[in-house]
C-alpha cells in the first residue's frame, strides 16, 4: 500500500474510532435517571467479560509472564481509566451535558503531555507556550459556557459538572502516562494482551462493585431496565470493543505524532451527538471553545515534529 492510501486509510480509522467513542458520552445522557456508577459498571462487566473470552485461549502461555506488580498496575490501570473515568465522566454529562464534558475531554492529548513534560527527552515546557495558551482560552470559553450563561440547568450542577469533567481528564491523563510507562517495561506481553488484560481487571473491579450497585435504589420499571440494558450493551460494544479494535488498526498505519490528533474525531462526534440529542446548534462559546482545542492540539503535535525537523536539516 502506498504511503498516501496508506495514511488516508489511517485516518479513517482514526475517525471511525473516534464516532464510536463518542457513543461513551452519549449513554449517560440517554439513562439520565440511572447513576453514572450503574452504568459504569454493567458496561466495564460486559467488556471484562469479552476481553475474558477472548484472552482465555492464549491465558497459560500469559500467567505465567505475569507477576505480582503486574497484577497491581492491571488493577490501577482498570480503575482511572476505566471505573473511576467513566463514572465522572457520566455525572459531567448527566450534570453539566454533553458539549462541555466533551470539550473539556478534548484537551487530553494536550494534559498528557504536560503531565509527561518532566520525563527524559519530553518536550520542553517552553515549546508547548502556543499550545498552552490556546488551551487556557478554550477552557475559558468552556467555563464562561457552564457556569456564566443561561442554563435550563442550576449553576451548581453547571459548577459540579465542569468540576467532573476535569476529574474525568486527569483520570484518563494519570491513566495514559501509567499504561505509556507499563507498556514500555513489559517486554513479555503485548500491547493487545495488556489492553484485553486491563479489560479483565476492569470486569472483576465491575463484580466487586456490585454490592454498592444493588443499594442505589432506582424505583424504575421493566421498561426503564430495558432501555438501560441496552445502552450498556451499545455503549460496551461501540465503544470499548468496535471503537478500541478501531483505533488498534490506526495506530499501525500513522505515526504517533498524526496518531495523537486522532483524538479530536473523538470530540467532534460526541459534541455533534450531544447537539443533537439536545436538539439545539452550538452556542458561539462552544463553537470558539472548539476551535481552540484543535489548535492547542496541533500546535502542541507541531512542537513535537521540530526536534526531527531540526536535526534533519543538520
Amino acid at each position: 500500500m502506498k504511503h498516501g492510501s496508506t495514511q488516508a486509510a489511517g485516518i479513517a480509522y482514526g475517525a471511525a474510532a473516534g464516532a464510536f467513542w463518542g457513543v461513551a458520552f452519549l449513554g449517560p445522557a440517554m439513562v439520565a435517571d440511572f447513576a453514572s456508577l450503574q452504568l459504569a459498571v454493567s458496561r466495564y462487566l460486559i467488556f471484562g467479560a469479552v476481553s475474558a473470552a477472548l484472552i482465555l485461549p492464549r491465558w497459560s502461555g500469559i500467567a505465567g509472564r505475569l507477576g505480582r506488580s503486574d497484577c497491581i498496575t492491571l488493577a490501577w490501570l482498570g480503575l482511572v481509566g476505566n471505573t473511576l473515568y467513566y463514572v465522572l465522566m457520566g455525572s459531567a454529562v448527566q450534570l453539566g451535558g454533553i458539549a462541555t464534558t466533551s470539550l473539556v475531554i478534548g484537551f487530553l492529548p494536550v494534559a498528557v503531555t504536560i503531565a509527561g513534560s518532566s520525563a527524559k527527552g519530553a518536550v520542553p515546557i517552553s515549546r508547548l507556550a502556543p499550545s498552552l495558551l490556546l488551551c487556557s482560552a478554550g477552557a475559558l470559553c468552556i467555563g464562561l459556557q457552564a457556569l456564566v450563561l443561561p442554563s435550563s440547568r442550576s449553576f451548581m450542577q453547571q459548577g459540579a459538572g465542569l468540576f467532573c469533567a476535569i476529574g474525568a481528564l486527569i483520570s484518563w491523563t494519570s491513566y495514559a502516562i501509567g499504561n505509556s510507562r507499563a507498556l514500555a517495561r513489559l517486554k513479555h506481553v503485548s500491547a493487545h494482551e495488556w489492553n484485553l488484560l486491563t479489560g479483565v481487571a476492569t470486569g472483576l473491579q465491575g463484580l466487586a462493585l456490585i454490592p454498592f450497585v444493588a443499594f442505589i435504589n432506582t424505583g424504575h420499571d421493566a421498561t426503564a431496565w430495558t432501555r438501560f440494558a441496552a445502552v450498556s450493551v451499545g455503549v460496551a460494544m461501540l465503544a470499548s470493543i468496535v471503537g478500541n479494535a478501531l483505533w488498534n488498526r490506526m495506530s499501525r498505519l500513522l505515526p504517533l505524532t498524526l496518531a495523537g490528533q486522532m483524538i479530536l474525531f473523538e470530540t467532534l462526534s460526541a459534541l455533534i451527538y450531544g447537539l443533537v440529542w439536545e436538539k439545539r446548534l452550538p452556542t458561539t462559546l462552544e463553537a470558539t471553545a472548539f476551535c481552540f482545542v484543535v489548535l492547542s492540539v496541533a500546535t502542541c503535535v507541531h512542537a513535537h515534529r521540530m526536534p526531527s525537523a531540526a536535526t534533519t536539516r543538520a
